[in-house]
């Protein structure tokens, strides 16, 4: 029954997603961006700590940042633009209000994954709160004054998967873009839901808001209990309140933290101490090619890489590291026949090197890309097997040596002599005659046993298709 119910309501989602850009200094002052290290309130200064007296002066590369990422959606980019005081008192903001855009974002409409965008703006992030002292709460000020990127959708969603899907997406595009880490569990992204459901279609219902979502399972897990939690208050006769609440993840659940603000509660106002501005007459580097230095977007990064026959997990995997894909990049920059042989092993072999912390990372360095090719193409040529491959991998990519020097000194190309062959598949079969007597009953699977102490004979050496063929052949 309860079913039935449900499935007459209809959820509507917009999110509202902020995210930390990778500038070198704060939003409207010199000071590191760097909240993540350093002691506590080490990165400050008289503006972003509100001093009396202080002028702010807006970051250049954080507008260019927010007006690449409209650029990259098909958004309607603004000329003229201004920056307002939206006003709230609160330990985590030293001014007693936030420098944001109200009127005038960078930004408006566009499309991501479907879903269309309401604004894009630039404000200040705030500091860093800590509630896990005996002694009160404690406040960090070396994040207060980041640049801040907000993104607004419509209220166009109507599940978890699809807003957990937009989020993903984005992610993805801000580190494409090169203009924020946007790393979710260091709070460099973090996601509102807005939820509402209703009967009608037409209209929508309460809106609630979940603050502070810090990873995708969250944003999908609270949206979802949202929704069910709407449905049984409004089955009961109940009303929805417009509110603010959190996730707890521990128990997966929200919980009411306030009444929800209006705008009109923040008295926004255009801050007098930084001038409105056209963008077209200001010095924003870059400002008219932002088409031209736009770099390859993942959509057409999928197509390109379906094309060359990689499986959509091994797309996503090298779209979700840039250091994957730079070396998957620099493969098919060469021309090499096998992309797809060199997909495989960074998106296996690599990973694993790098998931054990074995190889603690990928260098940049064109000449360790270039040793990784030529380890690749010596295996699409059959010139090394995949034993060889997987032995050399970690040498080649954390001490840089030339794969095809290693082979050469080593002696560790494919054994081709079938004369030598066939003297080590003639000495293993008269060393193993119940495993050979164990094939000719009929249990096929024990020629493998056999290849493999002909792999390890040859030391990798060998191919182990035409090594099983000799050895059936040899058996009789």
């Amino acid at each position: 029954m309860k079913g039935n119910s449900e499935a007459t309501y209809v959820p509507t989602i917009g999110l509202e997603v902020h995210a930390e850009l990778k500038t070198r200094s704060k939003m409207f002052c010199g000071c590191a961006n760097d909240p993540h290290h350093g002691e506590p309130n080490a990165h400050t200064c008289p503006i972003c700590m509100g001093h009396p007296g202080t002028l702010p002066t807006v970051n250049k590369e954080a507008v260019k940042s927010v007006l690449l990422v409209g650029t990259a959606l098909g958004s309607t980019l603004a000329d003229y633009t201004e920056f307002d005081r939206k006003n709230y008192f609160y330990p985590d903001i030293p001014k007693g209000y936030q420098i944001s855009q109200y009127k005038f974002p960078l930004v408006e409409k566009g499309e991501l994954s479907g879903v269309q965008i309401t604004r894009i703006h630039l404000e200040e992030d705030t500091a860093r709160s800590s509630h896990e002292h005996h002694e009160g709460s404690l406040v960090d000020y070396n994040r207060a004054g980041v640049p801040l990127m907000e993104l607004v959708t419509e209220p166009v969603i109507h599940d978890s998967k699809t807003a957990g899907r937009f989020a993903r997406e984005l992610q993805l595009l801000l580190r494409t873009l090169c203009v924020g880490d946007a790393n979710m569990e260091k709070g460099e992204m973090r996601v509102e839901a807005n939820i509402s459901v209703s009967k009608d279609p037409e209209k929508l219902g309460t809106k609630v808001e979940v603050k502070n979502l810090n990873s995708f399972s969250a944003v999908e897990g609270a949206i979802e209990h949202e929704i069910k939690r709407h449905i049984d208050v409004l089955e009961k006769g109940g009303v929805i309140e417009q509110e603010t609440r959190g996730w707890d993840e521990n128990r997966g659940v929200t919980f009411s933290q306030r009444k929800k603000e209006s705008s009109h509660d923040y008295r926004y106002f255009p801050d007098p101490d930084i001038p409105n501005f056209s963008i077209a007459t200001s010095s924003i580097p870059d400002v008219n090619r932002l088409t031209e230095i736009l770099p390859e977007l993942p959509d057409s990064i999928r197509r390109k890489y379906q094309n060359l026959g990689l499986t959509s997990d091994q797309i996503e995997h090298l779209l979700s590291s840039r250091e994957l894909r730079a070396y998957f990049e620099y493969v098919l920059s060469t021309g090499t026949p096998f992309a797809s042989i060199a997909a495989n092993y960074l998106t296996s072999d690599v990973t694993g090197l790098l998931t054990q912390g074995v190889l603690p990372t990928l260098s940049p360095d064109h000449s360790v890309m270039s040793y990784f090719t030529e380890l690749v193409d010596l295996v699409g040529k059959k010139k090394v097997t995949s034993r060889v491959v997987k032995d050399l991998l970690l040498e080649v990519l954390k001490d840089g040596i030339s794969p095809l020097k290693a082979v050469e000194e080593r002696g560790l190309g494919v054994t081709t002599d079938e004369n030598a062959l066939t003297a080590i598949v003639d000495a293993i079969i008269a060393e193993n005659p119940t495993v050979v007597t164990d094939y000719k009953a009929g249990k096929v699977a024990a020629v493998q046993f056999l290849v493999g102490q002909g792999m390890k004979a040859t030391r990798g050496a060998s191919d182990p298709t035409s090594l099983r063929e000799l050895f059936i052949k040899r058996i009789g």
